[in-house]
């Protein structure tokens, strides 16, 4: 991309400008997000075992990202904060289900509503084309929350979450319409969704290449059911078969997305076209340990410890993103519809809790003041950065941990003690950075998270 076109792409960042840039000159935005990928599990991020060439020559050619969080650690609250732009004490889905004893499944379960507003609503009234592939969590069909009603144009995939966990699905919902899959009928294994997602993402890109487009693809690997059709390499390995399933999912996901890459390249869409690759949340533990998902970061997926919530952030944007840069900017998904709105050039809405990190994936340095908050519920935790510092928290009356993370990233010294006015501090921003509402009540006292669950 021209350097003429870059300055003008971070003047409409800087500024906030409220009038959108010339379609010419606003990029396409691909947000690809894995499922239960761990910090750790790309060869880009110093993994060992498992083999990512497609993804870590996307970080070759891009930014990666160290210290990168998912809104959540698990998956229908990182999505949500991710659409809205609100972080876990903010946003209207806060954990998988609303803790409502003896009410069944489907009446726990919280959609968006009308008055939420998402990424693709935004980007669709300065002219962007959106799109959804994959798996969404945050309203099913008929709901107010079902992304055609939510500023999607086009989507493909699972809305209930649940759903996602087969891989050989016998139906997907297209916009809100069920879509059989004969190829899976009566259990035969013949159509696997990561690669029915792949191809429509494709076929999305070639039938809006001719204006600005922005595709949202959160595919459903390396999520259980552990299913994969081929094992490849992993066939005769010795690692148990589940932890065998996982590390060929994520292999298929690699060639799944060096398959979208090389789409654009081909397309000549490469330099209009900034992609993210994240992932939802942090693995589970048990596998984990089989294939140095997480490295030397603290706990698992469903905890806010950092492996629970510390995500691979890669972005590309050849021309334009300087090649193998590596940043340790502190942010989140939180900021990715601030982040999405300044690349169209226009200024997000007001009572955002993210904001725009276009300077830094531009080569600015840029300073984040503001704290950065979590929270789960089954059982409730909440976690807070600021700086250097991290405090966590099991119940408003428990006390609070304190690491610093600029030397201890794995959390495995308690400094509470040491600073007890920080720790007064963080635990003030832990009471205020939430509010309250009758389906997320925060609990006094909650015990330590010590299992864990889908």
């Amino acid at each position: 991309m021209a350097p003429a076109v870059r300055a003008f792409l971070l003047a409409c960042a800087l500024l906030a400008a409220s009038a959108a840039c010339s379609p010419g000159e606003r990029p396409n935005i691909i947000f690809l997000m894995a499922d239960d990928l761990g910090w750790a599990d790309l060869g880009a991020y110093g993994n060992e075992i498992l083999y990512t060439p497609r993804l870590d020559r996307m970080a070759a050619e891009g930014m990666r990202f160290t210290q990168v969080y998912a809104g959540a650690s698990v998956c229908g609250p990182s999505r949500c904060v991710l659409m809205t732009g609100l972080h876990g004490g903010h946003c209207r889905l806060r954990d998988n289900l609303a803790h409502r004893p003896g009410r069944t499944r489907e009446e726990r379960l919280v959609p968006l509503r009308e008055e939420d507003v998402t990424v693709a609503e935004l980007l669709r009234e300065r002219g962007y084309a959106t799109g959804g592939v994959g798996k969404w969590g945050l309203g099913d069909i008929g709901s107010s929350g079902a992304p055609s009603r939510q500023g999607f144009d086009s989507f493909f995939g699972y809305l209930d979450q649940l759903c996602a966990h087969e891989h050989f699905p016998q139906q997907l919902i297209r916009d809100e319409v069920e879509e059989a899959i004969p190829e899976n009928e009566k259990g035969k294994r013949g159509a696997y969704a990561n690669d029915l997602f792949t191809d429509e993402i494709l076929s999305f890109i070639d039938a809006h290449q001719d204006e600005p487009f922005f595709l949202y693809g959160p595919l459903t690997l390396p999520h259980l059911k552990w299913q994969v059709p081929d094992l490849g390499r992993w066939a005769s390995s010795d690692l148990l078969p589940v932890a065998r399933r996982y590390a060929a999912m994520v292999e298929w996901l690699d060639t799944s997305v060096g398959r979208i890459l090389d789409h654009l390249d081909e397309r000549g869409l490469s330099e209009r076209t900034v992609v993210f690759f994240t992932s939802d949340n942090g693995s589970y533990a048990p596998l984990a340990g089989f294939v140095g998902s997480h490295a030397d970061l603290r706990g698992q997926k469903s905890q806010v410890y950092e492996a629970g919530i510390r995500v691979p952030m890669l972005a590309r944007w050849p021309g334009t993103i300087e090649p193998g840069t590596v940043s340790d900017a502190v942010w989140s998904h939180v900021d990715f519809l601030p982040t999405a709105l300044a690349m169209a050039g226009g200024s997000a809405p007001e009572g955002l809790d993210g904001v725009s990190v276009l300077p830094t994936l531009l080569g600015r340095r840029q300073s984040f003041e503001r704290p950065l908050y979590w929270e789960v519920h089954r059982p409730f935790a909440q976690a807070i950065r600021r700086g250097r510092w991290k405090g966590v928290r099991f119940g408003t009356r428990e006390p609070l941990e304190l690491y610093d993370l600029e030397t201890d990233r794995g959390e495995t010294t308690d400094l509470a003690a040491d600073h007890p006015d920080l720790v007064r501090e963080l635990a003030t921003l832990l009471d205020t950075e939430r509010t309250a509402t009758r389906n997320w009540r925060a609990v006094r006292r909650a015990g330590k998270q010590r299992r864990w669950r889908q």
